[in-house]
C-alpha cells in the first residue's frame, strides 16, 4: 500500500479546489446572463419569487462545481500518485484505447460517442426541443400561457420519442458487442501488470548498480 505524502495530498487538493473554480466560473457565465435575459424577455419569469431564481442557477452551477472537481483530482492522482508498473499499464490501456478510436470510422466514432453519453443526449435532447418549442410557440398571441406550455411540452415529449428510438437502438447495438466481448479471449492483463512489475525491479536494480562505487585493484605485495 502507497503512503500519501503531505505533499500530495497537498497538490491533491489544490487540485480539486481549481476543478471547483472552474466549474463555478464556467457554470456562472452561463446560468447568470441566462437567468438575467429570461428575467427581462419573459413576464412569467420576473413573476417568480428570487428563491426559485437563484435555485435555477445553483441547479446548474452546483453539479458543474463537484464534476470539475472530481475530473481534476482523478487527474492529479494519474499524472502523480500512479507510478512504476500501475502507471506503465494504465498507459498501455490507454494506447490501446486511442489505437481502437483511431481504427472506428466516423460513423462508429459517432456511434460510440452516443453510446457512451445516451443519457446526455436524451436529457440535452429534452431541454433543447422544449426551449425551441416554446420559443416558437411563445410567438402566437392567441394562446394562453397555459396552452403554450402544454403545447411546448408535447412537441418536447414528441422529439424526446425519437430520441429514445435512436438510443434504443444504441443499446442493442451495445448489447450485441456486449455478447461478442464475452466471446472473446479471457483478458490477461493480470499477466502484463506482472511482467511490467519484473521490468520495474530489473530497471531499479540496473540503477542500483550504476551507482555503486567500481571495486578497486588488490594492492601490491
Amino acid at each position: 500500500m502507497k503512503i500519501i505524502t503531505e505533499e500530495q495530498l497537498a497538490g491533491h487538493n489544490n487540485a480539486t479546489y481549481r476543478g471547483a473554480t472552474e466549474g463555478f466560473l464556467g457554470s456562472a457565465a452561463f446560468a447568470l446572463p441566462a437567468s438575467f435575459i429570461l428575467n427581462r424577455r419573459w413576464a412569467y419569469y420576473r413573476s417568480l419569487p428570487l428563491s426559485l431564481k437563484a435555485l435555477g442557477v445553483v441547479i446548474i452551477v452546483a453539479p458543474c462545481v463537484s464534476i470539475q472537481a472530481e475530473r481534476r483530482g482523478l487527474e492529479f492522482d494519474r499524472e502523480v500518485n500512479w507510478t512504476g508498473a500501475g502507471r506503465m499499464e494504465l498507459d498501455r490501456v490507454a494506447s490501446e484505447a486511442d489505437a481502437r478510436w483511431s481504427g472506428l470510422s466516423v460513423k462508429d466514432k459517432v456511434a460510440d460517442w452516443a453510446t457512451r453519453h445516451k443519457y446526455g443526449i436524451i436529457c440535452g435532447s429534452w431541454a433543447l426541443s422544449l426551449a425551441v418549442a416554446g420559443a416558437i410557440i411563445s410567438r402566437d398571441k392567441y394562446q394562453s400561457m397555459p396552452q403554450k406550455v402544454v403545447q411546448a411540452r408535447v412537441w418536447a415529449q414528441g422529439l424526446t420519442i425519437g430520441v429514445l428510438l435512436v438510443a434504443g437502438a444504441l443499446t442493442h447495438s451495445q448489447r450485441e458487442q456486449a455478447l461478442a466481448a464475452r466471446k472473446a479471449p479471457v483478458d490477461h492483463s493480470w499477466q502484463t501488470l506482472l511482467d511490467e512489475q519484473e521490468k520495474e525491479r530489473q530497471l531499479q536494480k540496473e540503477a542500483q548498480l550504476d551507482v555503486l562505487p567500481s571495486p578497486t585493484g588488490a594492492p601490491s605485495s
